[in-house]
């Protein structure tokens, strides 16, 4: 997405969608005017509060008609790190009095992993699920890890590093064949509102949301608790949320994020076929750079791609493609851009682990970006000494 940078003074590419996304005007407008007009406190009894109130709800269906819920299974969050942390913590809680063992993939989001190690510390058994020698995971194995001592399993849908989509459904329906009382979560944050998402198919009772990877702005999130799952909530001091997650709604927040699901939902196999033709022409324009190797599976989500500038350090590539007005990651956002291991579980290390960079695009992405891209791309190859 091409865009005027006025606080640079110059036009820049913007290819780093997997960390945020620019909001979409409807969402700027549902913010704006819960701001200014619709300011009300949902908890109070007034008119306002009413309002204010309705704005919530009418988010919440959103969200709920999106993957196939009820409205009364959306909860609103901070974002989807605290819905991560609310699944593992609170159905630890809720679960781990006698269950103590708790099955994750080894290339979760750190709010899964750190919370995973965190209740490592307090006595969970944590078992953590790697690729096969051939980099990609089989159902098999996280259920060979499952027995009658497990509470949780926790798999995310898209790798938020190279686009890898988790076998996430043919996981959660074996779990449930086998062992019914285990309870399944979903982080869905790279591949909501970007492949279809239903929250019976993939056999999750949890499902962890955000706002700001989908054109809505940053500070909200959600999780989707099936009827009859219980969870202990991590924040208390009011009944916000039913006592799930106390502390007022962020109203104007909410409202962006109902209006972002809105506007995006209709067109989820549209954009994907766009951005699945956008990945093909980037891949085309690069497969001639010398030592430049692609990263993410063939048949991973076509929004992020990841790819080694073989020899070259990351951040310095990252900040060359910068200088050209291109922006990029080095790695993982939430992780300030370090490298977290993701990479080295799907078998990639050394020089092609440290020159890796990872191009995120969005239906709204141009050829021509992707052009200008591989044209700095090679230029960088050629320049920086390492």
């Amino acid at each position: 997405m091409l865009v005027r940078n006025e606080r640079y003074g110059k036009m820049s590419i913007y290819l780093d969608n997997a960390a945020t996304t620019k909001p979409c005007g409807e969402a700027v407008s549902a913010a704006v005017d819960a701001m200014t007009e619709n300011y009300g406190n949902p908890s109070s009894l007034h008119r306002a509060g009413l309002d204010a109130q309705l704005a919530v709800d009418k988010a919440r269906k959103a969200i709920a008609a999106s993957i196939g819920a009820d409205s009364s299974e959306i909860y609103f969050t901070s974002g989807a790190t605290e819905s991560n942390n609310l699944a593992l913590r609170g159905i630890s809680a809720a679960y781990g009095r006698k269950r103590r063992k708790i099955v994750i993939s080894s290339v979760e989001h750190a709010s899964v992993d750190e919370t995973a190690s965190a209740l490592e510390k307090s006595g969970f058994e944590i078992v953590r699920i790697s690729p096969r020698d051939d980099g990609r995971f089989y159902a098999d194995d996280f259920i060979s890890a499952c027995d009658e001592n497990t509470c949780l399993v926790s798999m995310m849908l898209v790798n938020n590093e190279t686009g890898y989509i988790m076998p996430v459904r043919e996981t959660f329906m074996a779990v449930k064949r086998s062992f019914p009382e285990i309870i399944t979560h979903c982080d869905c944050v790279q591949g909501y509102m970007k492949l279809p998402i239903k929250a019976a198919s993939l056999g999750a009772d949890l499902i962890s949301l955000s706002a700001h990877k989908i054109h809505g702005v940053k500070g909200v999130g959600a999780i989707y608790i099936k009827k009859g799952v219980r969870v202990i909530p991590i924040v208390t001091g009011g009944k916000q949320e039913k006592g799930i997650r106390s502390g007022t709604e962020s109203v104007p927040l909410i409202a962006a994020f109902g209006a972002a699901v809105d506007k995006f939902r209709p067109t989820i196999a549209e954009r994907y076929e766009r951005v699945s033709q956008l990945k093909a022409h980037l891949l085309e324009k690069i497969g001639g750079i010398e030592n430049v190797a692609v990263n993410s599976p063939s048949d991973g989500s076509p929004y992020v791609i990841n790819i080694s500038a073989v020899g070259k350090r990351s951040e310095i590539m990252l900040h060359f493609l910068e200088s050209k007005g291109i922006y990029v990651s080095s790695g993982s956002a939430c992780s300030k851009g370090q490298q977290s291991g993701v990479l080295g579980e799907f078998g990639i290390s050394g020089k092609r682990a440290d020159g890796a960079v990872r191009i995120s695009i969005t239906a709204q992405t141009t050829e021509e970006e992707l052009d200008e891209f591989a044209e700095a791309l090679a230029e960088g190859m050629t320049k920086i000494r390492g």
